[in-house]
């Protein structure tokens, strides 16, 4: 078990990125404090890691499972709650509206690709190895990616 001063740390150096993820995945205030919460609450019980790179890929993959397995339970799909991303959208990612919309609506896989490759500049290999696939498939996802994008904003500038 990992102390509170070694979670505290985490949560700061952490929280904005887990943040992130959890909201272009769950799109709900509630839910991303949920995952959140439970993200960390499996950091505290994991034992070491190698490096920082290794801590860091290791909240990613841990949140991006935490947010599927949230969003494939029964209550998640059979109940439909109210969408509160007007709300929260300005507080936890700070880009033009368009453009959240059209990254909001990829599909989970390529908005993955597109947040590690853009926002937190990770290479195609590190994401293959976060996203535990091929290097190539991870280019397929981001090529496919920038064309929906390409068409959902209507640009042909986007390369």
């Amino acid at each position: 078990m990992r102390s509170e001063e070694e979670l505290r740390t985490a949560i700061h150096r952490y929280a904005d990125m887990i943040r992130k993820i959890c909201f272009i995945h769950m799109k709900q205030e509630s839910d991303v404090d949920d995952v959140f919460q439970s993200v960390f609450l499996k950091y505290a019980k994991q034992s070491s890691f190698h490096d920082d790179e290794h801590e860091k890929a290791w909240l990613i993959r841990v949140t991006i499972n935490e947010c599927h397995d949230t969003l494939t339970t029964w209550f998640r799909r059979k109940v439909i709650l109210s969408d509160e991303l007007e709300s929260y959208a300005p507080s936890v990612i700070s880009m033009h509206s368009t453009m959240l919309d059209a990254v909001l609506h990829l599909k989970p896989n390529y908005r993955n690709v597109i947040y590690l490759y853009y926002y937190e500049g990770y290479k195609i290999r590190e994401i293959a190895d976060i996203l535990q696939k091929k290097e190539n498939t991870i280019h397929t996802w981001l090529k496919r990616a920038k064309d929906d994008l390409k068409i959902m904003l209507g640009g042909d500038d986007l390369d």
